[in-house]
């Protein structure tokens, strides 16, 4: 048995090594084990509570109508559709402006300072004021003004909206990743003859952005569930279109099955995120394994 370290030709564990893999695998089965079965116990209990309790019978009829959300089902995922664009936009967007944002408060120098300053004064109001009075503003304001070229269609207001907000959040995402890098690695491009904007581009965004891909992706993730608040500027999307079925039919079940679309659209990302995370964290770790 030939022993080295890991990722040279011919290593293998040792056997201490073996045993501390063996005992890992195991405690993780049992800890998997333990956690499905109280999951299980918690979920019937939580079951048999709400479906003995004496409102079950109406509850159910209101919000968890079968035939009812059968019947709501295409128009609510057809409503969904209007969502994706504006998440798939709006997304895109955020990240352009989240990031020419960040660089504008990173410049150094006192001629930069106004720039800075406004960068600043951008994330500290958008970051303040909720979305939902964004969208307000945004939305009915823009129109009222009368102007000439400005769009009304919900869909652009709303996008529009939702970019200035989740700019903000992102530029401070972007920011922390880009101090994050240590200013030895600044210095390294400076002496190889790189200007500030090559030193910016090919050495300090690479490493900030694997920093805060984790970061990113939460924020994505809320972005996926704000998009249904378009809405209240009467833009027809999934929670809109279940609100004109609620009306019509006086049952909140289109509301849960907006909810379930949602959720199903948010999943994925949650888990990318979750995988992305414990990856950076393994990463981190890899020099510790002996």
């Amino acid at each position: 048995m030939t022993v080295g370290l890991p990722g040279q030709v011919g290593w293998t564990p040792s056997e201490l090594e073996l045993g501390r893999r063996a005992y890992r695998r195991s405690r993780g089965r049992r800890s998997t084990l333990v956690a499905l079965i109280s999951t299980l116990a918690f979920a019937a209990l939580a079951y048999f509570t709400v479906t003995n309790s004496p409102g079950w019978p109406r509850v159910q009829a209101t919000f968890f109508s079968l035939e009812v959300a059968k019947d709501s089902f295409p128009k609510i995922l057809e409503g969904l559709w209007l969502n994706v664009q504006v998440l798939v936009v709006g997304g895109f967007l955020v990240l352009v402006f989240g990031l020419a944002i960040a660089v504008l408060r990173t410049l150094r120098g006192p001629v930069f300072a106004p720039l800075r300053i406004l960068g600043t004064v951008y994330v500290d109001i958008f970051r303040g004021v909720p979305l939902i009075i964004t969208l307000y503003l945004v939305g009915f304001g823009f129109p009222a003004l009368g102007l000439q070229g400005v769009p009304t269609s919900p869909f652009i207001l709303g996008t529009a909206a939702i970019v200035l907000t989740y700019s903000a959040y992102v530029a401070e995402v972007f920011r922390a990743g880009i101090e994050s890098v240590h200013p030895s690695q600044r210095a390294a491009a400076r002496s190889l003859g790189l200007t500030h904007r090559q030193s910016m581009r090919i050495v300090v965004l690479p490493q900030a952005l694997r920093t805060v891909t984790p970061a990113l992706l939460n924020d994505f993730v809320a972005l996926q569930k704000d998009v249904g608040l378009i809405s209240v500027l009467g833009a027809v999307d999934a929670v809109r279109q279940a609100q004109i079925l609620t009306g019509q039919s006086f049952n909140f079940t289109p509301y849960v099955v907006a909810g379930l679309l949602f959720v199903l659209l948010a999943v994925p990302s949650a888990r990318l995120a979750d995988y992305v995370s414990a990856r950076a964290r393994r990463r981190q770790q890899a020099g510790g394994l002996l």
